[in-house]
């Protein structure tokens, strides 16, 4: 489903002094691929005797319409589309990439097999995606001013009055507190969603009315003193901070301690995955696999849990999150490809319970603005939408 993620501003599109005669244009989230990624592939191309030269794309990837748009237009040769954008609007993602080839990626054998072949990454029998990180939408909880056993351990426990004024969450992205209090109630995440897929339409529109996610999504938003639009800013007062998890990397690096609350309903997931324009051919497509490649090696991967605070994609690095909850990636938790009818409603309900705030019962409302590139504040992308 969203967006983002600490990097050096000053560099950009591309790595060392190599020239070559063909580019391969990369679009990426920001942060994903680093300047010594660049080099390294451009190493490797020169080193296969391939006249292709790696760049980076601006601007970087924010959201769903936004990388329609560019590969619809071949302003890229190769993206890193979120897996629940390659089935949106009736495939429309599916219908700019090309089929992968597996046999040219030999570090694909590494990939953990949960993530290797997710109906929603297909066309048919063709694999249009090769995952490359991914994480949660989950609440993460600051240790510094928190014990282990004053964590809640299930997510109705949001609604204590101890954690009133104490919570952030996004509104930016808004699909993702809908699901959340699905799971709060005892439902499916996704169960808007799959009620507007099964024609049951009208059924899906009375959840608007009155029912007990609703009922669940009005009284957390009482509970929120911060809401965010692009990145969670973790505010001296939030204890509780709704977070996709590689803004997380930025609060370790200044010493604090921030950790995934496991709540036994656990969280709803998304992958970020690497896939190639339907037009590419020739020595740029076998640039295209040996950036992808790389971008599964161990080193690469490291980066990922290290670096980005996220899930790595391969069988071979430690990932934590992975060690303490294997079923991490259920794939009834994966962000769906959600049809603009289910997109609608859920905006909707957060909408409604945005309205149903009571100022004089509520804590102070700060929405955080979005940072800009120079800031230094790492940037999230629309998972969700």
């Amino acid at each position: 489903m969203h967006r983002m993620v600490i990097v050096v501003w000053a560099w950009f599109c591309l790595a060392g002094s190599v020239q070559a005669g063909e580019v391969l244009r990369i679009f990426t989230w920001q942060g994903y691929v680093t300047v010594d990624d660049l080099a390294q592939v451009n190493r490797l191309l020169q080193e296969r005797n391939l006249d292709v030269r790696a760049e980076i794309i601006q601007p970087f990837a924010v959201g769903p319409e936004q990388m329609f748009e560019v590969m619809r237009w071949h302003q890229a040769d190769l993206s890193f589309f979120t897996l629940n954008y390659i089935q949106m609007q009736e495939g429309r993602g599916a219908r700019l990439l090309q089929a992968i080839d597996t046999r040219r990626i030999p570090n694909f054998a590494r990939v953990r097999p949960e993530l290797a072949d997710l109906p929603m990454g297909k066309a048919g029998e063709k694999l249009l995606y090769v995952p490359f990180g991914g994480g949660a939408y989950g609440i993460w909880a600051n240790m510094d001013k928190l014990k282990p056993e004053e964590l809640p351990r299930r997510l109705n426990e949001l609604l204590d009055e101890r954690w009133r004024g104490k919570i952030s969450l996004t509104s930016g992205q808004v699909q993702p507190n809908v699901a959340l209090a699905y799971m709060a109630v005892g439902e499916p995440p996704f169960l808007l969603d799959s009620l507007v897929q099964s024609n049951s339409r009208q059924q899906a529109k009375l959840q608007l009315l009155d029912s007990p996610a609703k009922r669940f999504l009005d009284a957390l938003y009482q509970q929120v003193s911060t809401f965010w639009t692009v990145a969670p800013q973790f505010s001296a007062q939030d204890l509780l901070v709704a977070s996709y998890g590689p803004e997380i990397a930025r609060q370790r690096s200044l010493g604090r301690h921030w950790v995934l609350v496991p709540f036994e309903e656990g969280n709803t997931v998304w992958l970020d995955t690497m896939n190639i324009a339907r037009e590419v051919s020739g020595a740029k497509l076998e640039a295209a696999y040996i950036f992808i490649d790389y971008m599964l090696s161990d080193a690469v991967q490291r980066g990922v849990v290290e670096r980005l605070s996220m899930v790595a994609v391969t069988k071979t690095v430690k990932n934590p999150l992975l060690d303490g909850n294997p079923d991490f990636f259920r794939q009834d938790r994966f962000w769906p490809p959600y049809a603009k009818l289910s997109d609608n409603l859920m905006k909707a309900m957060s909408d409604q319970a945005m309205r149903s705030r009571r100022r004089e019962d509520s804590p102070v409302v700060r929405h955080v603005p979005v940072p800009t590139p120079s800031s230094g504040h790492e940037v999230r992308h629309d998972r969700g939408q």
